[in-house]
């Protein structure tokens, strides 16, 4: 199915070494990778059973010293990248970087909500092209499942996303003194799930999102990360549906979420 206004279809990784990073999410998520064949940078796309899953770029030393650090972001699909930027904007975002072109992918600007958290918003260049780089109506190993947004203020940023991009709240989780799990759908005849929204944890640094990748097996996961140079944060934890997560860090410094099934 096309991809719509509102929908995850893209997710990349910013890293200080693009070769190591390669090496670890081969080895982790089973990824294959091949050049983009861009020029002016090292970047590379990480795909699962032949269809395109994630970017990976390599920091230059001038985005260094812009402040880029290793870690993922998301991509949304917009109708037009131009009018969403300027929505974003009066709805009391940012543009980090304003809307530009890429020949053969297509237009793009990268942004923040109003919390601060940044994502992409893009306009594929092939019209009515299909992104499963999020896997919104099946399970898919290697691919992303599940996309949360930790932020100071989550009834804000409920009214945000929903007015910029249609998804509206479908339930909720009690986390006691930390507040609310609250899932986020499509706000269309689809109706799947796209992910959650919660308060920002003690010990986090900014609102974010953070993106889970499925996994076969989330202790086999745990392991290859511990012996492949990452860092445990948060070892596996059942989460509703019977499936585990945890949150690590590869070698590079990157926040990565994994879920999967526990044999």
């Amino acid at each position: 199915m096309a991809n719509r206004h509102g929908d995850f279809l893209w997710y990349e990784l910013m890293t200080t070494d693009a070769s190591a990073a390669q090496d670890f999410y081969a080895a982790l998520l089973g990824w294959s990778f091949a050049d983009s064949g861009q020029a002016e940078m090292d970047y590379r796309l990480a795909s699962r059973n032949g269809k395109d899953v994630a970017g990976l770029m390599q920091i230059s030393p001038e985005m260094a010293t812009g402040g880029a650090r290793p870690g993922w972001v998301g991509y949304i699909a917009v109708d037009d990248v131009d009018a969403s930027a300027a929505a974003i904007e009066a709805a009391g975002g940012s543009v980090m970087m304003p809307p530009m072109d890429i020949p053969d992918v297509g237009r793009m600007a990268m942004v923040t909500d109003p919390q601060g958290a940044p994502f992409y918003i893009m306009k594929g260049a092939v019209e009515g092209g299909e992104s499963t780089s999020f896997a919104a109506d099946r399970p898919m190993e290697g691919h992303c499942a599940w996309n949360e947004l930790a932020t100071s203020d989550p009834e804000a940023a409920k009214q945000f996303y929903g007015g910029l991009f249609g998804w509206v709240n479908d339930g909720e989780m009690d986390m006691g003194e930390f507040g609310k799990y609250q899932f986020w759908k499509v706000g269309d005849e689809r109706g799947h799930m796209l992910g959650a929204v919660m308060p920002l944890m003690p010990g986090m640094p900014a609102p974010a999102w953070s993106f889970y990748f499925r996994v076969p097996n989330i202790d086999a996961a745990k392991t290859r990360v511990e012996e492949s140079g990452g860092q445990i944060l948060q070892e596996p934890i059942e989460i509703p549906g019977g499936d585990f997560s945890l949150t690590a860090i590869d070698p590079q410094g990157a926040a990565i979420c994994l879920v999967g099934a526990r044999s």
